[in-house]
């Protein structure tokens, strides 16, 4: 197995986006759910993008980008059509020890992103280490028509009635259905 799963948190956190088309847009969306903060790199940008750095929503530096660009950043993806661009954004990355994921690139990659089921706060991520994206894709097509909103509605139940559980004295183990005695 290549990679470890994980879930990351990048709340407050700051991303880096190189590429500002159609890829691009798609995965700040990403980011800025999950809280992050994101500053885009591109000499050009969807509308969608220049409407969210007009609006304070990240940073938009309409310019080609520089190895400077990577300091201080968490994590990088690289969202452009230019591979050589992509390699020195992987190399830069590699170099100051950043998170990098270079959109439908897994070689040079030290992440991939899953497909994703969104229920509230109920997910569930589907990874092909890259080798098929399409295939994940269908997979959360298919959990997506299993799995509706009410789970996002169940876990909110569950996490209220563990809370509680966990604030009243008893064995934590006594409210796990699998707990070997």
């Amino acid at each position: 197995m290549r990679y470890y799963p994980i879930n990351l948190d990048i709340q407050g956190r700051p991303c880096l986006v190189v590429g500002g088309g159609r890829v691009g847009a798609r995965k700040v969306k990403t980011l800025l759910q999950c809280g992050g903060a994101v500053t885009v790199v591109s000499p050009e940008a969807t509308a969608g993008l220049a409407t969210l750095a007009a609006d304070g929503q990240i940073v938009l530096k309409q310019r080609s980008y520089r190895s400077s660009d990577m300091e201080g950043q968490f994590l990088v993806i690289g969202a452009t059509d230019d591979e050589a661009l992509n390699r020195r954004i992987h190399a830069d990355a590699e170099r100051f020890h950043i998170l990098c994921n270079i959109a439908d690139r897994p070689a040079i990659c030290n992440f991939t992103l899953p497909a994703i089921v969104r229920r509230g706060d109920f997910m569930m991520a589907v990874s092909t280490a890259g080798k098929s994206p399409a295939f994940a894709k269908h997979i959360r097509q298919r959990l997506e028509s299993e799995f509706g909103p009410e789970y996002g509605t169940l876990l909110e139940l569950m996490g209220a009635i563990r809370t509680k559980l966990l604030a009243e004295a008893h064995a934590p183990e006594a409210h796990k259905p699998y707990s070997r005695h």
